[in-house]
């Protein structure tokens, strides 16, 4: 499937209870299954490549994998050195929490990836574990994938970060458990904060203040993890942009996580004026309800807070300024440089291409709301990008290109667009 053609519709109102499971989450159970001498249980995994991609990783490196479609039960007795090269296929997630979880693991092993993750940087993680000890390498000097990683001793650390990113946070909180004292991690801004919550849920000893984390080394190992993975709200989001921008329209996003630093996106969605509300189900490992999302009339809108905890649905909210009365402005998001495309140049020409007004910044872009107009767009790989263009199409119609990158998180999504409107595949 290489293009699809979406058909405009005036409005909908739609109950969704099959938006894909959380992605961050689901690469973490996996990972952090490891770290515990019991069986842990997974229920409700996202079965896409990425993260099929990193449940195929701990399998290679000793981790007994029993599933049965439901529920994904693992057992392992330690980190194993691989005979195979471990393929973390597009995911920087992935890719990077990896480098931390076997940073300190005896044996050799090597870490690739698609033709896009080869391009994305990684020395934001592997020079900070090499700061410590470890011993990593790449090539362009540690920058780039392939990663070969040969466990190490790793010394405690108090480490700043000039980052807010969930993903550098992680590796170090990893490599910090089997560090060799107590370990410090900071960060200008609070990341997003998953690794945190589910390793103290598994009784990790770690102490978040303010922007400050404290992680002491691991005397046993953990517990293992009972966890149904939640929806995703990075995937749900683009339904929520849907009733946003389509008059008359409403969705209920069932059984998603509510971690406050995975809603930003439906927060700003709601200071543009959409009329969104929360229903709060279960608390354990995450904050898991109900999102209600229904139209209103919209305004423009500056982004510059918090851009980490809403920097994967930036190309998404970019189609909801598009449609907003007056201006809308995102400020200190490079990091939308370095993700699976360079979203800022992306988000720019597509709009573009629909007759929005768009100036392109280094660090983001100012928007001026307008009427979309139906074009055909290049994903250039990017899951989200697609995705987005693809929502766009439902006010205007739309071509997009490129769309095998979907299924790297969001398997189902065109189930789901199909419940709203006609595509048409070639």
């Amino acid at each position: 499937m290489s293009k699809v053609t979406v058909l405009p519709i005036k409005s909908f109102s739609l109950n969704i209870s099959e938006i894909a499971p959380d992605k961050s989450i689901s690469h973490r159970s996996v990972m952090f299954s490891m770290l515990s001498s019991g069986v842990s249980e997974i229920e409700n995994f996202l079965r896409a490549e990425d993260t099929l991609n990193s449940l195929e990783i701990i399998k290679n490196i000793g981790a007994k994998v029993e599933d049965d479609g439901k529920t994904i039960k693992i057992s392992s007795n330690g980190i194993e050195e691989p005979f195979e090269i471990l393929d973390c296929g597009n995911s920087g997630t992935g890719m990077r929490l990896f480098c931390g979880l076997l940073s300190s693991a005896n044996g050799h092993f090597i870490l690739t990836g698609d033709k896009y993750l080869r391009k994305r940087p990684m020395k934001r993680v592997t020079s900070p574990l090499i700061s410590i000890g470890a011993k990593l390498d790449g090539r362009g000097n540690g920058e780039l994938a392939p990663l070969s990683i040969r466990g190490a001793s790793l010394k405690a650390f108090d480490y700043e970060s000039k980052i807010a990113s969930a993903q550098v946070k992680s590796a170090m909180i990893l490599a910090a458990l089997r560090a060799d004292g107590t370990c410090t991690y900071r960060e200008p801004e609070l990341s997003r904060d998953h690794t945190e919550r589910m390793l103290k849920g598994m009784g990790a000893n770690i102490k978040v203040e303010g922007l400050k984390t404290i992680i002491t080394p691991l005397r046993n190992s953990l517990s293992p993890l009972k966890i149904r993975v939640p929806a995703d709200p990075s995937s749900a989001f683009f339904f929520a942009v849907a009733a946003a921008i389509l008059p008359d329209s409403y969705i209920v996003l069932e059984g998603v996580t509510l971690n406050p630093t995975r809603i930003e996106a439906f927060k700003a969605l709601k200071r543009m004026g959409a009329d969104i509300s929360y229903e709060l189900m279960d608390d354990k490992y995450e904050p898991v309800g109900n999102i209600h999302v229904k139209y209103a009339p919209l305004h423009g809108i500056v982004i510059e807070k918090n851009i980490s905890w809403l920097i994967d649905e930036l190309p998404a909210l970019s189609i909801v300024m598009a449609c907003a009365e007056g201006e809308s402005l995102v400020k200190n998001a490079q990091e939308l440089r370095v993700k699976e495309s360079d979203r800022i140049s992306t988000v720019v020409e597509g709009l573009r291409a629909c007759g929005i007004e768009v100036d392109e910044y280094k660090d983001g872009y100012k928007i001026i709301g307008a009427e979309l107009k139906k074009a055909e767009i290049d994903s250039d790989g990017d899951h989200r990008i697609a995705m987005s263009f693809i929502i766009a199409g439902l006010k205007c119609g739309m071509e997009v290109t490129d769309l095998e990158c979907i299924n790297t998180s969001f398997p189902n999504f065109f189930e789901l667009i199909q419940k709203i409107t006609q595509v048409k595949f070639l």
